[in-house]
């Protein structure tokens, strides 16, 4: 293990933020990790998709790439898998799918490591994985040892757990374990699933089938981060109570809205977003995304403050016409 000083980061983020970490080290093993908890500041990069860069950075950045996947038990109904948290999420789901296994296949090309999916309970089309993590396991700085929570114990809500939260900054994820299905339970009714499947042709969908559907989806709908510098959806579809949405659908009559409970309602970030203007905003080589206005996109040499402005402004001006405050999905460095 080598620790390298004073690198360019712009390979290492799908933004292509192109900062500098005065402390780099790229992680293989696990038993790297004791070593590493003697430096007191420490940040951590997978692929680097779910990060927006403002600044040089003074802490040591880790790049994870712990690999492996092991089958570790199976009965009649589910397998279960331990996944080391460097291996890359939509890798796994394919790996899941040509075994037959279902669970995660609405979850299909999201961006990220393993390791990242239990942080922020990647979700999409329906489905979040929590749904078929079992416990995740993680290095532990100051204390020194492995730990590993049951799935209960993770604190798991909408893009949210404990590893945000309480345990935030105190840990490095080396694994995690899922619990998939023999027998598939299918959720094509969210977005568009069903109409891309009927454009396959396809009337009795198998997991891989329904994975295809969502991979189509995405691509039609978000840049390709090798192609166009981005970090996906940018912004968490805000929750409001029922009685403000109400209120507002008196002047925005079209507004749409999915429940949550008797009291709260989910609304699209991107609807609120391209109401206001935005989509397919650009200036200079920053701006939102022609097609999904929840995407903010780097064209060539953008600043990560310039972007982080661009969001400011988008939160600003929700905020004016729906008194609705938007909160960021990504971390900003």
């Amino acid at each position: 293990m080598n620790i390298d000083y004073n690198v360019s980061i712009k390979g290492y983020n799908t933004f292509g933020i192109d900062e500098i970490a005065e402390q780099f080290v790229v992680l293989q093993a696990t038993n790297e990790l004791r070593a590493l908890s003697e430096i007191e500041e420490r940040k951590i990069i997978g692929s680097g998709s779910n990060i927006l860069c403002t600044q040089s950075i003074s802490a040591l950045l880790i790049a994870n790439r712990l690999k492996g996947i092991e089958q570790i038990k199976e009965d009649e109904h589910h397998v279960w898998f331990e996944v080391a948290s460097g291996e890359l999420w939509h890798d796994f789901v394919e790996y899941a799918i040509d075994k037959g296994l279902a669970g995660i296949e609405n979850l299909a090309l999201i961006p990220g490591t393993v390791g990242a999916a239990p942080i922020q309970n990647i979700g999409a089309y329906g489905v979040e994985v929590k749904n078929t993590i079992e416990s995740v396991t993680f290095w532990h700085w100051k204390s020194k040892v492995f730990k590993t929570l049951a799935n209960e114990d993770c604190h798991f809500g909408y893009r949210d757990s404990i590893f945000k939260n309480e345990l935030k900054d105190t840990f490095f994820i080396t694994s995690v374990c899922f619990k998939l299905n023999k027998q598939a339970v299918l959720n094509t009714s969210y977005g568009a699933i069903e109409e891309e499947l009927q454009q396959l042709n396809i009337m009795h969908p198998s997991p891989k089938d329904v994975a295809q559907a969502v991979m189509n989806i995405r691509r039609s709908k978000l840049p390709n981060p090798a192609e166009v510098g981005n970090a996906g959806s940018f912004f968490k579809n805000p929750t409001i109570p029922v009685q403000q949405y109400l209120d507002l659908k008196k002047e925005f009559a079209s507004i749409p809205a999915y429940p949550i409970d008797e009291q709260s309602v989910k609304v699209p970030a991107g609807w609120l977003i391209e109401q206001c203007g935005w989509k397919g905003f650009r200036k200079d080589d920053y701006g939102v995304h022609e097609k999904q206005a929840l995407v903010l996109v780097n064209y060539g040499d953008a600043t990560g403050e310039e972007i982080w402005q661009l969001s400011s402004d988008i939160v600003a001006s929700v905020q004016e016409v729906f008194g609705i405050e938007l909160e960021r999905e990504v971390q900003v460095w």
